[in-house]
Formats: structure tokens, sequence, C-alpha cells
């Protein structure tokens, strides 16, 4: 069998979650990952996306992230993110009306940082949480828009 993966999933105010897993699941710049045990060595920038942890007991944890890093080394995955939060804890509603209160905006190229980011986060919580619910069988997987990149300070 297979050692367990520990993973760690840190955001800027803390731990968001931790513990072993056998796959970890996530959305890099380059596209999806999947991680299982004795995966090479990496690191690769995070977009905002629905990270899918299958755990040791078989029970899938879903995290919203934004952007940050992913560093996989000797069967340990960090995680590091500005923003991280389980899909459980996710006001879909609240994240819906972020996105369609700054959506305009933002496809007109008006969007501040604070703004990009509020928007992305918002992307991030309703993709992770449909996932969950697409995974508990309550659901189907919700379109959203693509995240918005920062490319400098305005």
């Amino acid at each position: 069998m297979a050692p367990p993966l520990d993973v760690a999933v840190v955001a800027a105010d803390g731990m968001v979650w931790q513990g072993q897993a056998v796959s970890v699941i996530a959305r890099t710049t380059e596209g999806d990952i999947g991680i299982l045990a004795n995966h090479t060595p990496l690191m690769a920038a995070l977009v905002p996306c629905a990270v899918q942890i299958t755990r040791v007991d078989g029970v899938t944890e879903v995290v919203a992230v934004s952007d940050g890093f992913v560093s996989v080394f000797n069967n340990h995955v960090s995680l590091l993110s500005a923003f991280g939060e389980i899909a459980s804890e996710i006001s879909v509603d609240q994240a819906r009306s972020t996105i369609a209160h700054l959506h305009e905006v933002v496809d007109a190229g008006e969007a501040d940082h604070d703004q990009i980011r509020a928007y992305n986060h918002a992307i991030a919580q309703v993709r992770a949480a449909t996932r969950a619910a697409a995974l508990a069988g309550g659901g189907e997987a919700e379109i959203t828009p693509a995240p918005v990149r920062v490319i400098g300070e305005n």
C-alpha cells in the first residue's frame, strides 16, 4: 500500500485544512493536476479553484482557494493561498451575489485589485460548494465565469 500524503491547505489568516490523504486534485495555471503518493516534486501556481482532497478514510473534502502555490515533495503537499475555505462553510447565495455585483465592472476591465480579488474569491467559493454538492450526489457542477488574472496594481 502506498504511503499517505500529508496535506496542508494554508491561507493568509491560518490553517484551513490539514490531514492525511490518498489524493489531491487542484487547478494550476497549466491545468488540473492530480497528486498521488510518491508524486514527483513540483511547485506550481494555483488559480481560484475547488481543491478536492480524498482523505485516507475515503471521505472527500473540497476547499475553495484563490491564487497561490501548490508544492509537492516527499509525500507532503502544501497549498498556500491568499484565502481558503471549506466548501461546507460557504454561503453560495452570497458568493453568487458577489459575482453578479462585480461581473459588469470586471468584464469591462474597470475593476480595481480588491474587486478582482473579491470576484475570484466568489468564483472559487461557488466552484467548491457546487463540487462538494455534486460529489455528495446533490447537484451538478455550475458554470462560473473564468477567474480574472491580476497583472499589476491599479
